[in-house]
């Protein structure tokens, strides 16, 4: 009986792993604005066909990738306070957003939350249920986490936007800007002047995220 001859080339898919790991190799190499189905399955060496049985389209994918990066990110020891569990688990969300930037510009539209997986819910509802023990109703605990949720993206996104500007050689002078001010029209800026960059370049997030907190539980 003669020998069956080995298989030539990658096996095919069987796991939901081996997805996530050729995603995550394409967003890191090429970035996630180009992550197609067409190309995972050429990355898997798959028909685009076949990849379909495994994921629907490129939103369900990149889902998929939330939930298993979010999988990966424990909840810190919350303390006992409210408002304490609240900045613990919103600075635990931002970090593991800002370790994958792209995650927090898909997750822009206030529906995300009907999209995610059981883990990043997770993250939302610690926020929501400690405004609830804080004494607040309903609607007011869910005016907390979208403030947050406000302030941790927008942080997040505007960091990776500049990092991408100043990779790309873009460096504006400020300091040169601001100190052609006319104090007349914008005391405010003309005072600080040159400073302005030095001051941006600090990582306010996590005293803002007190503070943001704690006028929000009032």
């Amino acid at each position: 009986m003669p020998e069956t001859a080995p298989r030539i080339g990658r096996p095919p898919v069987t796991s939901r792993a081996q997805i996530v790991a050729a995603a995550r190799t394409l967003i890191d190499r090429d970035g996630w604005e180009r992550l197609t189905l067409r190309r995972l399955a050429a990355e898997l060496g798959i028909g685009t066909t076949t990849l379909y049985h495994h994921v629907r389209d490129r939103e369900a994918l990149l889902l998929l990738l939330l939930d298993d990066h979010f999988a990966q990110v424990e909840l810190p020891a919350l303390p006992d306070d409210p408002e304490g569990r609240i900045v613990a688990a919103s600075a635990a969300m931002h970090d593991a957003l800002a370790s994958w930037p792209w995650a927090a510009e898909v997750l822009t539209a206030d529906g995300f939350i009907a999209l995610v997986g059981d883990h990043a819910l997770t993250f939302v509802d610690t926020i929501v249920a400690a405004a609830l023990d804080a004494g607040r109703s309903h609607e007011p605990a869910v005016a907390v986490f979208r403030s947050i949720w406000y302030y941790t993206v927008g942080e997040i996104l505007v960091r990776a936007s500049s990092a991408r500007v100043r990779a790309d050689g873009w460096r504006p002078d400020f300091e040169a800007h601001l100190a052609r001010l006319d104090p007349a029209r914008t005391p405010g800026l003309a005072t600080i002047g040159g400073r302005w960059v030095e001051y941006a370049a600090r990582d306010t997030y996590p005293e803002g995220l007190r503070a943001l907190v704690r006028g929000l539980l009032g």
